[in-house]
């Protein structure tokens, strides 16, 4: 069975920053272990739930905890998504850098 893709995990943040949204929440915290167990249980696909985290931060959001590793990938990433304005017209986060 193959792994799951960023694509699938960038529908998962999406679909969990828009049920925030949703509720009135301002934000949502994303952890890398986190996801990863939500996505694919059972299964480990750091790398990928990383890359997912990463393309998904908008500018405004920010990153709580970043692992000390040359990638910046691991469990630990942990990310703050503000979700009272999911407006397309939001920056990618690493275009404001």
């Amino acid at each position: 069975m193959a792994k799951c893709t960023v694509a699938d995990y960038m529908n998962t943040i999406n679909e969990m920053k828009w049920d925030a949204h949703n509720q009135n929440w301002l934000y949502i915290e994303v952890n890398a272990k986190d996801l990863n167990a939500k996505v694919e249980p059972g299964v480990t696909n750091t790398t990928t739930a990383c890359k997912a985290i990463y393309d998904a931060l908008l500018e405004g959001d920010n990153i709580l905890v970043k692992p000390e590793t040359k990638t910046g990938y691991g469990v630990a990433l942990t990310v703050r998504y503000y979700c009272d304005n999911l407006h397309e017209s939001r920056r990618k986060y690493a275009d404001c850098l």
